[in-house]
Formats: structure tokens, C-alpha cells, sequence
């Protein structure tokens, strides 16, 4: 069936029964379930989450008055110590309409986050001249928990989020750079702090039906006086095919149960979550494939690709504040699993059977994260000191097998891997004047890693030597082995003001990345790279091994306003040098050499909230991406690429060495607009523009610019009853989702023939044909959605949405 002009909408039945008392008041973190909700008033006093303060930073943190120290909206926000870190609420988050849960993160300046293989796999993330692909350089948390994911089967910082649930946000807390001594792994870009809420007093369901067979149900009810305390459960189930010709067939299922007793500052919490789902992708296909009618828009090469994953984690939250100490202690356990097939380059490896290829990840994750802090007197200075300690342990099975629709027929690699690492760290704030304030941190971490291969000798790859007898490329042995790595990252941060409402900022930081721990022993290539002659050490082709942990250095000076009434403004220049771009490509399972790069931009956000039912938001970031110093293999791979047998076939094109970060977007912004009350009439607009980017170091293939813009109109009842309406893409934007230049190979190309035939050069044949790989922009859609308290005590008054003059 062909799902490119397809209108139809989809009803959602939802069936859930619930025991337990029913509340008698609304929701006291989270009324009507978070969404179109407003923000506070304009005034200074009523916008707690734009804070100009004193300056800790954090998800928990001391002061003097020993407050709750943790981020809630039922709380003041925490102060913030860099003109780019931000805090949202719930509602926030929320207000604008986003078309998978990932989405509703584009609240924060500068991050765009987009899809290119089904709705269940990672997004692909970028940020500040990052092309973070599913999370390298970003840390996700939630609720303390680790979403980012280390020597992943896909990709490095691998970060599922597809399974949060937007109702259930209490809060996000977010730091650009690597500037706090909380933040380690996988924080250069930035780190996003995502909490769910602690409690409610009322059951709520919805249902949503829309374009394209989407379908969503989702209900949470409350349950009281349980040990001592409260506990919610939550339910969500959704469907979705997409305008693909070969649909998603999204099946997902995620659920959550969280008891509660006491406060973030004084409490235990108990969290079990479960999440599963499957689904079909339509990648991203070739440009030529489109314009020579090989392909429609919505076509795809491989119908097979596609996945499955699952997630089950139980966490548990103790803190206790007794004067001026707190101490904080979060520990977890989590279980997830992925299977991937997918097929990027078609026929170029494999011209008889294709070039599709199964990533699989199973692994069992445990972690603590604990925090003591102290509000202190020196020589009469106001001072807060933080010590942390966080410590995780990954236990790993993971593999790359190659597969003809979903048939595995050999593994390239087959490895169990354990991975553990320790950080500990402290930060001292010292007020020294009202308009002066610094904060020096450090931290230091320690990480160990063991890979054992698994891979036989009857698995391994069959490749052909120079005579064109087939061999075993069994490297499985040979890429064996430990790796240990420390390092040490310092942090400080100088806060001036405020004079007349505005702050002025300076940080610096050290930070760092890990990588896979594969690629850290790893001697010998796994997949095929140029001739194989035998199976003696010296005709494998070696690789060079990676570092561990890769440095960061980051510096920023920026300044935040609230010199006009009800305007929050910030502006941010920012500068990030990383000492590697070195990776493990999970795909080909091999290393990947990388020069060290340079980022420099600036970074302006804006939200103006006037009167109680209008405000908006407008931001945008400017970044300068490049790679420094000089890629010699590039160099020695172009020049093969440049002779005079090699010329005619231009596969030069795009292969020339340069210093473009490819993927780096130099210019991202947003705007919002969101109007309404708690009751009665709502809407929100989002506009969202993602520059045009170098897809190849020296910059011959570009992608296009992407701009979307999304609305929603609804209606709420004082009640608790709410309809609402999204539209997305509604100006039918034709640009690209995600983009990629590299070699592939079709069978309509003429390359293909003479490949097959042994009449084109190898390394003409090893590059395939250079062009543009796309996804494009999903066509316009449109999702309703309705729901209310789950008790029924009354129904809506459907007639009120109508009336002029409301009673």
C-alpha cells in the first residue's frame, strides 16, 4: 500500500482498569497532564525558572537556608552558573506540539533532534556545531539514570529516549559545555537533566488518533497511603506506520511505577520502568535512485530493515537535609536490549546478495550516583561545597553480523564486553561580594575495559585472496584485549552582577568522551579492507587503536537579562576544541581516524512572556565547525582516487581532504509562540530551521536547509477534560530529515556492471558512486487527541467552547 497521499485516522481504544482511592484534588505537579501548560506570570517573582541567583549548580544543591535543593517545579529552579544553562518545566517542555516524544527537547536553544531509520531507534541529536549522532557528545539523564549508552553496538553515547513520556516531565535542567564538575562522560556539548514527577492527586487518560495509522493511548492513575507513601502508575501504547511506502509498523508499549514518601530533599523513591517495541525503517536512499524514477520519495531500498528494543530499569532515590548538609543518593539497574538491520550502501560490499547488516546490543547496566553538600562560613563568606561520587558497570554482548534479509550469514564481530568506570568530584562556590561569585571544580575519572571476542573461525567473514581462493577473515583473536585510561578535568566559573537585573558569566572546563572500548584493542580490521592473501598476520590490515577517554577544553563568556519586564534573554559565546574526532565505526567495525577540531559560535535565546495568556520564544546559534591539523590517510586514499585510471570515474568528488566537521550545522533556530489560559481556548506555534550543512571534509556535497512548522489549537474544561489538535509540517516542507554524502552502489548504476565484471579500478569499485543520502521531511499530518480523568465524576460541556462570552 502506498502511505504517500494516505489521510486516513486512526481511533485509539484504551481499556484500563486501576485500583486504588481516588484523589479528591488536582494534580499538584502536573495539572491536565502537562501539555499546552502555561508559565508562571511576567514578573521577576513569578518566573522562578529564569533565575539570576547564587551560583551552585546541579541537580541538587546546598544553600545556607538549606531549601529543597533538588530541581521541581513545585520548588524554586536551581541557580544557574552559565549564561547557556537553562531550566524548564514540564509544562514548558511541552507547550509546543512535537511529533515523537524526542522532540519536545528542541525547547532548548540550538538542539535539533531528528529520525533517519524508524521510530524506535536513537535519535540523531546535534548541537553546537555537534553532529552528535545518537548521543556521543550529549548526556541524557532521567531521574539520575544514564541514558547514553558506552561501547554500544550502533554508536558510541548510543541514547534511546523514545521511551519517555512527555506527561510524566516534571522538569529538565540543562548545562552547555563542559563547565560543571557534575557533569562527565559524554557532556562536551552539553548535558540535559530530565526529571519525572514525584506524585499526583488525580487519574488522567488520553487517546490520540491521526494521520498515517498514528495511534496513542496513555493513562496514569494515583494510589495513596501505600508503606508510608504515594505511588502513580502510567501506561503508554502506540502505533504508527508513516507515510513510507513500506510502512513503520510501530508496536510500542512502555509503562512506569513510582513510589514516593517524603520530598526530594528528605525522602526515599522507589522506580520501576518497562519498555518494548518493534518497528519496520524506510533509511535514507540515494538521490539518483529518486531522480532517475528508480524510487519514489517514500521508497526504500531494502524493505526488510527495521528493529526491536526493550528497556527495564529499577531505581531508587534516598536524600536527607539536616542543617546546612544534604546528602543525596541515587543507585540503578537497568536491562536493555536492540537488534538493528539496516542497509546504507546497497550493493557496494556485496553486489550478489546486498549489503545489509545486523547490530545487536544486550547488556545489564548498574550505577550509583551519590552527593554530599555543605553550606559553610569562611572569614565570614558565604561558601557551599559539593563532593560527588559516581560509579557504573555495563556488562555487554554486542556483535556485528552481516544478512540478507534478516538471515545472518557471518559475524564480523562477536564480543563480550565489561566496562566499569569511577568518578569523583567537588565544587566550592564562594559568594566574595553581592555582585561577585566563583565556582572551581574538578573531577577525576577512572575507567577499565575488557573485550573478549567470541567470534569462530566457521563465522567469520569469507573473503577471497589474491588467487581467488575463499578464506576466513577470523580476526577475532587478534582484537582481544584491556584497556585502562584516567583523567583529570578541571572546571571554574567567575558570576558577575547583578546590575540592573543582568548577569555577566565566564567558565571554563575540561571534558571528555569515552569511546568503544572494541576500538581501544582492537589490531587488525574486521571487515574486509583492500586485498587478503592468506591468513598470516602480515596480510591482515592493520588498524591503529584509539584512545579510551578523549579530551575537551571549552570556554564561554555570556551574559542573561531581565532588564525588560517579563523578558528572560541570553547570549552566549562559546569556544570547544576536542583533541580527537577518533571513533569506532560501529557499523563496518572498524577504527575511524579523526583529526582533533575547533568549535566557536554564539548563542542567543530569548522568552518574552508579557501578560498571563501570550509569550514566546526565539532562539538561534551560530557555530564555526573545522577539523585541525592534516588527514594524511585522506590524502594517501584521494590520491589512488586521482590517477590517471581512477580519474574518469569521479570518485574523487567529495573525497578530497579538507577540514569541514561534515554534518556540523552552522546556523539552527527556533521560534515559538504559545497563547491561553489554565482553562479555555490554547494554541501553540513552533517554527524550527536547521542550516544547510558540508556533508564531505571539503565541502562538494551540502545539504539542503530544513525549515517546519507545526501548530496546535485545543480547548481546556475546568474539570480536567482537554481536546486538542496538532498539525505538523503544515507549509509541506520537501527538504531533508537527515542527510549523508557517501559511496553506494545500484544495480541500475553503470559502475555496477563493471565492478561486478573485475573491469573498474578496486579502489573506484571500494568507493562506489558518490552522491547525497536522504531522508525527506514527513508530508503534512494531523493528530487529535482527547482526554480527561480516568474517575468519569463528570463529563465535559461540549457546548463551552462555543459560547462567545464564557459564563
Amino acid at each position: 500500500m502506498n502511505r504517500r497521499n494516505a489521510a486516513s485516522v486512526s481511533a485509539v481504544a484504551i481499556a484500563i482498569s486501576l485500583l486504588g482511592a481516588e484523589a479528591q484534588a488536582q494534580f499538584t505537579a502536573l495539572p491536565t497532564i502537562n501539555v499546552g501548560g502555561q508559565r508562571p506570570a511576567a514578573s521577576t517573582a513569578a518566573r522562578p525558572s529564569r533565575p539570576s541567583g547564587q551560583a551552585t549548580r546541579g541537580p541538587v544543591r546546598p544553600t545556607p537556608a538549606i531549601q529543597d535543593p533538588t530541581v521541581s517545579v513545585e520548588q524554586k529552579p536551581p541557580p544557574l552558573t552559565a549564561s547557556s544553562d537553562k531550566f524548564y518545566t514540564g509544562a514548558e517542555v511541552t507547550a509546543y506540539p512535537y511529533s515523537r516524544p524526542s522532540e519536545s527537547l528542541e525547547i532548548v536553544p540550538g538542539l535539533i533532534v531528528s529520525q533517519h531509520s524508524g521510530e524506535g531507534k536513537a535519535n540523531q541529536y546535534f548541537l553546537r556545531g555537534f553532529n552528535l549522532d545518537h548521543g556521543t557528545d550529549l548526556a541524557l539523564y532521567l531521574d539520575g539514570m544514564p541514558l547514553n549508552m558506552r561501547t554500544h553496538g550502533h554508536g558510541q553515547g548510543y541514547a534511546d529516549t523514545n521511551f519517555l513520556m512527555p506527561e510524566l516531565l516534571s522538569s529538565i535542567l540543562v548545562h552547555k559545555g563542559p563547565y560543571a564538575a557534575e557533569d562527565g562522560d559524554f557532556s562536551s556539548a552539553g548535558s540535559i537533566y530530565i526529571q519525572y514527577i514525584d506524585k499526583i492527586d488525580k487519574g488522567y487518560f488520553s487517546g490520540t488518533g491521526g494521520s498515517f495509522g498514528y495511534g496513542r493511548g496513555f493513562a496514569i492513575q494515583p494510589y495513596k497511603d501505600i508503606y508510608g507513601g504515594d505511588a502513580y502508575g502510567a501506561v503508554e501504547m502506540n502505533v504508527y506506520n508513516g507515510p513510507w511506502e513500506r510502512g513503520d509498523e510501530v508496536k510500542k508499549i512502555n509503562g512506569v511505577l513510582r513510589w514516593t514518601r517524603g520530598t526530594q530533599s528528605d525522602g526515599l523513591a522507589l522506580t520501576a520502568m518497562a519498555y518494548a517495541n518493534r518497528w519496520y525503517s524506510t533509511d535514507q536512499i540515494p538521490m539518483r535512485a529518486v531522480n532517475s524514477g528508480l524510487l519514489s520519495l517514500w521508497g526504500t531500498m531494502d524493505p526488510t530493515d527495521g528493529g526491536d528494543t526493550t528497556r527495564f530499569s529499577l531505581s531508587g532515590r534516598w536524600s536527607q537535609t539536616e542543617g546546612n548538609h544534604y546528602s543525596r543518593v541515587e543507585a540503578y539497574a537497568i536491562r536493555s536490549t536492540l537488534e538493528l538491520y539496516n542497509n546504507f550502501t546497497y550493493y557496494l560490499a556485496h553486489p550478489d546478495v546486498g549489503d545489509q547488516f545486523r547490530q545487536f546490543d544486550r547488556r545489564t547496566i548498574v550505577g550509583v550516583n551519590a552527593q554530599h553538600g555543605i553550606a559553610w562560613n569562611s572569614f565570614g563568606l558565604p561558601v557551599q561545597t559539593r563532593f560527588g561520587l559516581q560509579g557504573r558497570y555495563d556488562d555487554i554482548r554486542l556483535g556485528l553480523q552481516e544478512s540478507f534479509r534478516r538471515n545472518i550469514y557471518d559475524s564480523i564481530r562477536n564480543d563480550y564486553v565489561g566496562e566499569g568506570s569511577i568518578g569523583i568530584w567537588t565544587d566550592t562556590t564562594v559568594s566574595w561580594t553581592p555582585w561577585l561569585r566563583t565556582v572551581a571544580g574538578a573531577r577525576v575519572d577512572l575507567y577499565s575495559a575488557a573485550t573478549n571476542s567470541i567470534q569462530t573461525l566457521a563465522d567469520a567473514p569469507k573473503v577471497l585472496n589474491s588467487e581467488g581462493t575463499p578464506i576466513f577473515l577470523w580476526t577475532g583473536p587478534f582484537n582481544n584485549g584491556q584497556k585502562d585510561a584516567s583523567i583529570f578535568s578541571p572546571k571554574a566559573s567567575i558570576i558577575l552582577g547583578p546590575w540592573y537585573a543582568t548577569e555577566m558569566f565566564l567558565n571554563f572546563g575540561e571534558g571528555f568522551h569515552s569511546t568503544d572500548a572494541r576500538g581501544t584493542v582492537q589490531s587488525f580490521a574486521s571487515a574486509e579492507i583492500g586485498g587478503i592473501e592468506g591468513l598470516d598476520l602480515d596480510s591482515f590490515s592493520v588498524v591503529g587503536r584509539i584512545p579510551l577517554l578523549v579530551k575537551s577544553r571549552g570556554a564561554e563568556i555570556g551574559w542573561r537579562t531581565k532588564f525588560i519586564e517579563g523578558l528572560d534573554s541570553s547570549v552566549s559565546l562559546f569556544w570547544l576544541n576536542l583533541d580527537s574526532e577518533n571513533q569506532y565505526v560501529g557499523d563496518a567495525g572498524t577504527t575511524e581516524f579523526g583529526r582533533p577540531s575547533r568549535r566557536y559560535g554564539i548563542e542567543i535565546a530569548n522568552h518574552y512572556h508579557p501578560v498571563s495568556w501570550i509569550s514566546f520564544d526565539g532562539n538561534v546559534a551560530i557555530v564555526n565547525t573545522r577539523f585541525r591539523g592534516v588527514d594524511q590517510n585522506a590524502w594517501l586514499s584521494y590520491a589512488e582516487l586521482t590517477t590517471a585510471e581512477t580519474l574518469p570515474y569521479g570518485t574523487f568528488l567529495g573525497n578530497a581532504p579538507g577540514n569541514y566537521l561534515f554534518n556540523a550545522p552552522a546556523i539552527v533556530a527556533m521560534g515559538g509562540l504559545e497563547i491561553g489560559e489554565a482553562t479555555g481556548w490554547f494554541a501553540g506555534m513552533k517554527y524550527r530551521y536547521f542550516g544547510a550543512r558540508p556533508l564531505t571534509p571539503d565541502g562538494y556535497f551540502t545539504s539542503p536547509a530544513t525549515g517546519t512548522f507545526n501548530a496546535r489549537l485545543g480547548y481546556r474544561w475546568a474539570d480536567g477534560w482537554r481536546i486538542q489538535f496538532d498539525a505538523f509540517n503544515i507549509f509541506n516542507s520537501r527538504s531533508d530529515q537527515i542527510t549523508y554524502a557517501y559511496g553506494s552502489l545500484l544495480p541500475s548504476d553503470a559502475l555496477y556492471q563493471q565492478c561486478v565484471n573485475g573491469l573498474a579500478p578496486g579502489a573506484v569499485c571500494g568507493v562506489g558512486v558518490m552522491d547525497r543520502h536522504f531522508k525527506p521531511v514527513e508530508p503534512p499530518a494531523v493528530r487529535l487527541t482527547f482526554g480527561g480523568p480516568i474517575s468519569f465524576d463528570s463529563l465535559p460541556d461540549f457546548t463551552a467552547p462555543l459560547r462567545v462570552v464564557p459564563d
